[in-house]
């Protein structure tokens, strides 16, 4: 056991550096024809820019090893804009980095498990702030160059414009509910890459990055920004020894999640079925009707798992779970490499607890987190006015009751009345208000009941669906309607046909009707603001 915080440290950092690959000799891309007439990006970088990103920085952040708090930086703006400026330039034509900005101090995050365990922790790098400046100039180049190529692959949903943990939710499990539905048997892997962010060969991520037609002087600059990395671990006031980092993308860096998007953006190559991922978390289905049907699913396993090799990653099998959907599923067994994998009756995806997909399990979770974190507020907070308990409830409570819930929908009236019950008992404990009935208590709040609230969130993910960000992927979602007679609402969907109730309460089947119910005042919004108003106003005066 270490008890001391030096101790403690060294055994975090050594535990975190035992997981990188192997170092490679030198990193050099060149020879995957980067020279050929790649686009040359002359860096153009501006003391407006640079004041503009020291103006936006969070003062209360920490500082990297360099000392330089933003605070300082951010007060200093005007003064320190065009010297830095002219440092970024240098920096990025050169592809020279200073030491500085490939340091790191780490932090260690606990996760789960035993807190006595060093495996348990996940390390966020802080480093310096003028260097992450540089790195958000050239995110939004990288970024830009990835747009406008369609270079990542739909199945991406982390770190991803216009995409989130719900958008990666809807798209997978719309396809599964509508394959139960039809009497398919369905059977779903989900995949964990061991220390995934920490594996990454640099090598291997160089050619990729010239591989997607980044131009040479940011590969060149990425690429030296990786190598010769050092960190330390930070525990209170103690600090551990320098450590070499070998490979992987800084966990707390701005460029880390792009370049892992880069890196894993070939996983899809070659496999059957549905895969989706956010980041790293990767799940794979597949209809298992007959005994080819699970034959594909299997291979689909084997090619991950030769990807996973070729590019020096690791699955944790342990944590690669088998979820089968649909009355006739035979249960079938995978394997990756020579281990079986275990079958499961519900697996917590992205937060949210998946299970015979009724979502029950999920419905009693949130409301037990729920109840927990009022109880916490009851019995900590003495005030009962109104201005302190709403925005408690509003910032620690309703959110958990919230989260992806478009994808997790209560569907049987006990989950309904459970989740609701949190926010009646909080209503009533506002001072004034604990022996009106609930529907004057929201009244007088001016709120709406959650139910209502799911509602409303339905019709803006619909809005983002057919008019607004996720417009892309609500083409793979929705159709239009076929009639000519849409004169109330030129945007009316086509309703879906469903046997079971897990379709019929599915997002994409439940809330067509009601979109197709909404004036045209209220779809034909030009903003996602405006129809939000507009939908406020409509919803006070029905249900």
């Amino acid at each position: 056991m270490a008890t001391g915080d030096r101790e403690k440290a060294e055994l975090l950092n050594a535990s975190f550096a035992s997981v990188f690959s192997q170092k490679e000799s030198h990193l050099q891309p060149q020879q995957h024809g980067m020279d050929e007439g790649l686009g040359e990006i002359q860096p153009q970088i501006g003391k407006q820019v640079v004041q503009e990103h020291l103006a936006t920085l969070n003062e209360f952040k920490s500082p990297g090893p360099d000392q330089l708090h933003p605070r300082v930086l951010k007060e200093l703006a005007e003064v320190i804009s065009e010297p830095l400026a002219i440092i970024f330039e240098s920096s990025w034509r050169t592809g020279e980095v200073p030491a500085d900005w490939r340091r790191a101090n780490v932090v260690p995050i606990f996760k789960k498990g035993k807190k006595n365990d060093p495996n348990n922790y996940r390390p966020v790098s802080l480093t310096s702030i003028p260097g992450k400046i540089l790195e958000k100039i050239l995110k939004e180049v990288v970024c830009e160059h990835l747009e406008t190529n369609a270079v990542i692959a739909n199945s991406q949903h982390g770190f991803t414009k216009n995409k989130s943990c719900q958008t990666d939710l809807i798209s997978f499990f719309d396809r599964v509910t509508s394959w139960v539905d039809t009497g398919n048997a369905v059977d779903v892997a989900y995949l964990d890459f061991s220390k995934a962010f920490d594996k990454v060969p640099h090598d291997l991520l160089a050619n990729k990055l010239v591989k997607c037609g980044l131009d040479k002087t940011t590969v060149r600059w990425i690429c030296n920004w990786l190598s010769e990395r050092t960190q330390r671990v930070l525990t209170n006031a103690s600090s551990s020894s320098w450590k070499e980092v070998t490979s992987g993308v800084p966990q707390g860096s701005v460029l880390g999640p792009v370049l892992f998007n880069i890196f894993i953006n070939d996983l899809d190559e070659g496999l059957e079925g549905t895969i989706i991922k956010f980041a790293d978390d990767t799940k794979l289905g597949g209809i298992a009707n007959t005994p080819e049907d699970r034959s594909r699913s299997q291979n689909n396993l084997d090619r991950l798992e030769r990807w996973a090799k070729t590019n020096k990653m690791k699955f944790n099998r342990d944590k690669c779970k088998i979820l089968h959907f649909g009355r006739k599923n035979g249960n079938q067994r995978y394997r990756m490499g020579d281990a079986w994998l275990d079958s499961s009756a519900c697996k917590k995806d992205l937060g949210v607890l998946v299970d015979k997909l009724n979502m029950s399990q999920q419905c009693d979770a949130a409301a037990k987190k729920a109840n927990g974190i009022l109880a916490c507020i009851n019995r900590g907070i003495a005030s009962r006015s109104r201005e302190v308990m709403l925005p408690l409830y509003s910032a620690l409570v309703r959110p958990h009751l919230e989260y992806c819930v478009q994808f997790w929908a209560p569907q049987l009236k006990g989950d309904v009345d459970k989740l609701e019950s949190v926010q009646r008992r909080a209503t009533k404990m506002i001072k004034g208000l604990e022996n009106k009935p609930y529907e004057e208590r929201l009244k007088e709040l001016g709120m709406f009941s959650l139910q209502k609230r799911r509602l409303r969130g339905d019709m803006i993910a619909m809005y983002k669906y057919v008019r607004g960000s996720h417009r892309e992927e609500g083409a793979s979602l929705f159709s239009a309607a076929l009639q000519t007679r849409t004169w109330n609402n030129g945007f009316k969907l086509q309703e879906r046909r469903f046997h079971l109730n897990i379709r019929k309460n599915f997002l994409t089947v439940r809330a067509v009707r009601q979109w197709n119910s909404l004036p045209g005042a209220v779809v034909e919004a030009p903003s996602l603001e405006a129809f939000k108003q507009r939908l406020d106003d409509h919803l006070s005066g029905v249900l």
